[in-house]
């Protein structure tokens, strides 16, 4: 049956479309933290369909309000008054910490950083943009040309001029071996470097985690220092929040707060698990920038009413119930085990990360050599074992990022680190 539907989807579907696994799977359907293959196979997913199904799978809060919403009405377009769009807007706009905040819905987060780019470039008047090596945000035309990881970034033609900041990857590059006040000092002064020879860029965009480049980041208050120079400059900072919001890394709601000491992002993009599974994104800007579009726009399908119901119903769910908390006790728990067991593995060069965030990077032992191949059987080992769990990396993929259901309980994250343990094991 899997056989014949891989065949289908080679028949029908770029080359380029990537597929995990050497026989790759198809999910039927899950409950909880757990999913189950067509073959009848069950797992418990360590990855949530790349950090988006951010509560829980067949949440009864969030299909309840799908089923009723869709009862009602499914679409209608920003043509029209939407209270589920307006009620949203209301809440992400007060938990944004940005001062007169607007929201505008879209259906990804790709679509949601290139709406981010349009109102700083047209805002600021300039088609420049800083962005931060190894960095990751989305697959358009545009998002590609400020990806910093050559693996997602398919083309080196551009509409905007992107210029590429030290500082996302702590422990690699030529500032690696500098404590952290000191990588601070090193990456602010390369900026200000930078910002000598070009033109004024329109911003600087940067993911708090690194999500695709294997869930890395610099030490917190690095933007806090970029933002002390790019301010004094007039540029704009856009904090890139796909897959870092909402509680995921526990300390914060938003991976920028690590970073806020001297205030709010400009711009801040989301999607990913708001949705917990549907189609959900958004820009959050202060409103002189949101309206500095001299035209008229709309968005057919971002903000439809049945889109909106699940976000407010999986908003209220995680909050209610402390899922930030959650992510922050029971991370801590998963990533301190996982460390106890890749200290026994020599091909473990690094465990790292925040919450439910957890990256670790597989190399050739004794050496900073990546190792995508080992990297890959780890995953191959864990989904035998009954574990899925992604990968990412801006050395070749071979970093395994590790981003449960932020319900997760003590008992799976246990679970979990055992399968992961002997996966890793199975490589040495």
């Amino acid at each position: 049956m899997t056989h014949d539907l891989l065949g289908r989807h080679r028949a029908v579907l770029p080359d380029w479309l990537a597929l995990y696994y050497e026989e790759p799977l198809e999910i039927t359907h899950g409950e909880g933290r757990h999913v189950w293959d067509a073959e009848g196979n069950r797992y418990l997913d360590f990855f949530g369909g790349i950090l988006t199904t951010m509560t829980a799978h067949a949440l009864p809060e969030v299909t309840k309000a799908v089923s009723e919403q869709a009862g009602r009405i499914i679409h209608s377009s920003t043509l029209y008054l939407n209270r589920p769009m307006v009620e949203l807007a209301e809440r992400i706009a007060r938990l944004s910490g940005i001062p007169d905040a607007r929201v505008f819905f879209t259906t990804s987060g790709t679509e949601a950083n290139d709406t981010a780019l349009l109102l700083a470039t047209t805002y600021r008047r300039s088609n420049t943009v800083l962005a931060m090596r190894n960095s990751y945000h989305g697959r358009s035309f545009s998002a590609v040309g400020i990806t910093g990881n050559r693996g997602w970034s398919p083309t080196s033609l551009s509409p905007l001029q992107t210029l590429y900041v030290h500082g996302g990857v702590r422990s690699r590059g030529p500032f690696a071996s500098l404590g952290d006040a000191d990588f601070i000092d090193a990456c602010v002064d390369d900026l200000q470097d930078l910002l000598g020879h070009t033109r004024p860029p329109a911003a600087l965009i940067a993911e708090p985690v690194q999500g695709v480049g294997g869930f890395t980041s610099p030490p917190d208050g690095l933007y806090a220092a970029f933002r002390e120079v790019l301010h004094e400059r007039g540029i704009l900072w856009i904090a890139d929040e796909v897959q870092t919001g909402w509680g995921r890394t526990g300390e914060h709601f938003w991976g920028w707060q690590a970073h806020g000491q001297n205030g709010p992002p400009d711009i801040m993009t989301f999607a990913k698990g708001i949705g917990n599974g549907m189609s959900v994104g958004g820009v959050v800007a202060r409103a002189e920038i949101m309206n500095c579009l001299d035209s008229h726009s709309i968005s057919t399908f971002g903000g439809t009413q049945v889109t909106m119901a699940a976000g407010l119903a999986n908003l209220t769910y995680l909050l209610e119930h402390d899922l930030q908390g959650n992510a922050r006790r029971v991370g801590g728990l998963l990533i301190e085990r996982l460390r106890s067991a890749a200290a026994q593995v020599p091909a473990v060069r690094e465990v790292r990360g925040r919450g439910l965030m957890i990256g670790i990077e597989i190399t050739r032992p004794g050496t900073d050599e990546a190792d995508p191949k080992a990297a890959a059987a780890v995953l191959e080992a864990a989904r035998e074992g009954g574990l899925l769990i992604g990968k990412g990396g801006g050395h070749d993929t071979s970093a395994l990022r590790v981003a449960p259901p932020l319900s997760l309980n003590v008992a799976e994250a246990e679970e979990g680190a055992a399968i992961l343990e002997n996966a890793l094991r199975s490589i040495q």
